[in-house]
């Protein structure tokens, strides 16, 4: 009916998916849009009002999950693109790490299968940085979309080693059996900036440990930060420029901060809400004892060592993306949002 012009969003309440359909809306576009219950159809639509939209006549929900094949023949139905947002949900600590594993996997292989079924032009993934520069501890060389991160790396979590295995599983299907599917990942570091609701990424727990006081001190460790705003217009980016095809684009400010310098800045420039942020530093060398013994030291370690030389340059040529968002704003938008629902209580 719309001439291939819809564009299919997974997870559409989530944190990400939710800033790409608002800004998909605005420029105009047929969305889609599948959630794992058509319950939080209201939900969506009362976030988006609450953020000044009011025309949902282009907005449509599906109810689909990617550990089932149940509607998403339905959902590509008509679609020219589908941004592959969405990640399945498991356990913090799963015993197994194939719970994980597997569901991330067989996910990311479930959308494109369907996407080449259904002769969608192009799918754009959401990776993570997790995929591509944790491994990479050269300090004197730049972190590009070349860079792939081991996934026997000590300190990897479960969830970062099952994004990596998703990606390399997506590119050798396409390689293999994509056919004229076009594809293109994007590779976020951590995600802040303003949420639209009451739901944020996981990297905003590192501000509200700092703001509720439960970290007592702060690990010397060197950050890369990225607007959510940004991520989602990456993301569109990546979706209508024809030479993106086949590429990785890291998702990242110009730059990038320490923990202790994320607590010294809210200090600053929020002192009315950081009576409890702490300024005091762990020493590296009691890290890496602890690692001995501690899992969670474990890998403050692996993000120690980790090269936050991080190049954004290739988002900027090919995309001719610009962050809109410093590092320092992005770290204000995401406490006003914490402060705004009540987060840090």
């Amino acid at each position: 009916m719309n001439n291939l012009k819809d564009v299919l969003v997974t997870g559409g309440n989530g944190f990400v998916g939710m800033q790409i359909i608002l800004q998909l809306l605005k420029k105009g576009y047929f969305v889609k849009t599948t959630i794992r219950s058509i319950k939080s159809k209201d939900a969506i639509i009362e976030t988006l009002e609450k953020n000044g939209f009011s025309d949902f006549s282009k907005l449509s929900f599906i109810e689909a999950e990617l550990t089932k094949d149940d509607n998403w023949s339905i959902a590509m139905q008509d679609c020219k693109y589908v941004l592959s947002v969405a990640s399945p949900v498991f356990l913090e600590n799963p015993k197994d790490e194939k719970e994980a594993i597997k569901p991330a996997v067989e996910g990311v292989l479930r959308i494109l299968k369907h996407a080449n079924k259904a002769g969608v032009k192009r799918v754009i993934m959401t990776s993570n940085f997790g995929a591509v520069g944790f491994s990479q501890t050269d300090k004197n060389r730049v972190t590009t979309e070349d860079n792939w991160t081991d996934v026997n790396l000590k300190g990897l979590s479960v969830y970062e080693k099952s994004k990596t295995l998703a990606e390399k599983a997506a590119w050798e299907y396409i390689e293999n059996n994509g056919g004229n599917l076009e594809f293109v990942t994007i590779n976020p570091v951590a995600i802040l900036g303003p949420s639209l609701n009451s739901h944020v990424s996981e990297s905003f727990g590192i501000l509200r440990n700092l703001l509720d006081g439960s970290m007592k001190a702060v690990p010397n460790i060197p950050l890369n930060i990225v607007d959510v705003r940004d991520v989602a217009d990456l993301h569109i980016r990546a979706m209508l420029a024809p030479e993106a095809n086949g590429h990785r684009f890291i998702a990242s400010a110009d730059g990038q901060i320490s923990m202790p310098e994320i607590a010294a800045f809210i200090k600053k420039y929020k002192p009315e809400i950081a009576n409890k942020v702490t300024t005091k530093i762990i020493p590296n060398f009691i890290l890496r004892v602890a690692s001995l013994f501690n899992s969670k030291a474990k890998q403050g370690v692996m993000f120690l060592n980790i090269n936050r030389n991080v190049s954004n340059q290739k988002a900027k040529n090919i995309l001719g993306w610009s962050p809109i968002s410093t590092n320092e704003n992005a770290i204000i938008a995401s406490i006003e949002s914490l402060v705004k629902y009540e987060f840090s209580k």
